[in-house]
């Protein structure tokens, strides 16, 4: 498959997770990612590699050459390619910030669904519209 897009796979059955997505696409300035939900029929095929568990415990973003980045690292990488982000991810290329980042998004992933209720992710998806883009496959 000859992709130009940054593939980012997300669990849409999490409100934050799907609030996260969401602003991304408005960050997306340049048309440089596809957002695919991991319970999308192609999810499975574009990296087979990757179990359902571990799409379910992390953001992936999958590259054109097909590199994979996870969680953390996937924001790190994102964050150089949304020009908005680019403070973000200077900031986790700070030795040893990265590390942290890991720990704090794992923490954040296992507690997703109760943050979610408690930040009220659901009503706050409501309020900020999905962006409308131009590729009909977004």
């Amino acid at each position: 498959m000859d992709r130009t897009k940054h593939i980012v796979l997300y669990d849409s059955d999490c409100p934050l997770c799907t609030f996260q997505m969401r602003l991304l696409t408005w960050l997306d300035w340049l048309n440089k990612v596809r957002l695919l939900p991991i319970n999308d029929s192609e999810a499975a095929g574009i990296s087979p590699e990757l179990t359902r568990e571990e799409l379910r415990e992390a953001i992936h973003c999958i590259t054109p050459a097909d590199q994979i980045y996870r969680g953390a690292r996937c924001f790190r990488f994102l964050g150089f390619r949304l020009p908005a982000l680019v403070p973000l991810a200077l900031f986790l290329w700070i030795p040893g910030v990265i590390w942290v980042a890991e720990k704090v998004y794992m923490w954040v992933s296992r507690n997703r669904l109760s943050l979610s209720k408690i930040f009220g992710c659901q009503g706050a998806c409501a309020i900020l519209p999905e962006r409308k883009r131009d590729d009909p496959d977004e």
